[in-house]
């Protein structure tokens, strides 16, 4: 039975994911791992593929790919609830799990981070509403308006491609989304009602390669951390971003930050264009509920003193 179960995307980061087999297998032979290794063949296989090493006994299961890979790790360990741990090498687009959780960018990289063997249980979000009415886990974020269209946005491009597709789809999308939606917000602790832009509940740090929803954000911390955006006009958005890219927007009034456990958040007019990880779920939904669940997952990722932080 193999300790590692490898799970590939192949289009990950314009075909990153597959490049990156030949450099991956001779690594770990070198290493004297023992692995076997898989490539995702469709939307969604990857939940599947991390689910039956659950089963089969897989000491950790890895994945190579960027967010969306991630995501799809999550959700088939979480479904299996069998303690097996993740490991992540990131070489898609966005990267931005791998970001908050303590995962370096690269093959290299992540390979020696998966060969040093730290181990660390993080938190993990459960999203329930639009497109899953059963819920869908997510690693690092859900978000709902503004950021939300800006993924989509980015999707759609065939030209750009990591950081800048985010940047170009974020000035594209001031002009297709600025009326803000009334919102109904509730955490375990109070209730906002207000027109907003945007809502991201971060259990990371980043967002579209480089925006900083939640700068002080931690996986492991037991709490989800909200950055909210009140209506402003499209001139103001303009002048939010660079706040953004910064990690200092709770410094300007249009924006409120909290931490919770728990949210709900309802529509009272307009719609919920939503996405958790950048995986969509839904375009014009009423009503998300998106919980924590603490300490839930086992991940391999550099020790705190690498990170740089806690």
């Amino acid at each position: 039975m193999a300790k590692y179960r490898i799970i590939v995307n192949p289009v990950s980061g314009r075909g990153a994911g597959e490049k990156s087999v030949p450099a991956l297998r001779q690594y770990l032979e070198s290493q004297g791992m023992e692995y076997d290794l898989l490539l995702t063949e469709r939307p969604g296989h990857a939940i599947d593929l991390a689910a039956r090493a659950s089963s089969d006994g897989c000491a950790a299961v890895v994945g190579v790919g960027g967010d969306g890979t991630a995501n799809e790790i999550i959700c088939g360990l979480m479904q299996a609830n069998g303690g097996t741990a993740m490991g992540m090498l990131a070489v898609g687009r966005g990267n931005d799990f791998a970001f908050g959780a303590g995962i370096p960018k690269g093959l290299e990289a992540g390979c020696c981070t998966l060969a040093a063997g730290f181990h660390k249980q993080i938190d993990i979000g459960r999203v329930t509403g639009g497109d899953y009415p059963d819920g869908r886990f997510f690693g690092n974020g859900v978000g709902i308006g503004f950021d939300a269209v800006v993924g989509f946005e980015a999707l759609k491009m065939t030209r750009l491609t990591g950081f800048l597709s985010y940047i170009v789809a974020a000035l594209k999308t001031i002009f297709l989304y600025y009326r803000a939606p009334t919102l109904r917000i509730e955490t375990e602790s109070q209730e906002l009602t207000l027109p907003a832009l945007m809502v991201s509940i971060m259990n990371g740090r980043r967002m579209g390669g480089g925006f900083m929803m939640a700068p002080d954000a931690s996986p492991a911390d037991g709490w989800l951390d909200l950055c909210i955006a009140r209506q402003v006009s499209r001139g103001r958005i303009f002048t939010l971003i660079p706040h953004f890219l910064k990690g200092d927007q709770a410094t300007q009034a249009a924006i409120t930050a909290l931490r919770a456990r728990r949210v709900q958040v309802t529509a009272l007019q307009g719609v919920l264009p939503a996405h958790a990880d950048g995986e969509t779920l839904c375009v014009q939904g009423e009503q998300l509920t998106i919980e924590l669940l603490p300490a839930s997952l086992e991940l391999i990722c550099q020790p705190p003193s690498s990170q740089g932080g806690p």
